[in-house]
């Protein structure tokens, strides 16, 4: 059986997600619009707690969104 995301977990996640469509300039597209609330209702989440947590591990959070892993250079 899988583990439980911890709350960490699905702020990752969700976070990723945003931030790969606003490095886009793509957050008012229909795409974003149609899948990120979803996204947010299925994970129990809030946008605010998104936002805090893009804002406390932005460099972090940049990279998984370009593809790039945490460790890597760039």
């Amino acid at each position: 059986m899988a583990k439980p995301k911890t709350l960490k977990d699905k702020l990752w996640g969700a976070a990723v997600l945003k931030m790969s469509f606003r490095l886009r300039d793509a957050e008012g597209s229909p795409a974003f619009q149609g899948i990120y609330p979803g996204v947010l209702r299925d994970l129990g989440v809030e946008d605010d707690a998104v936002e805090q947590y893009i804002a406390e591990n932005r460099v972090a959070v940049e990279k998984a969104a370009r593809g790039k892993p945490t460790g890597a250079a760039g």
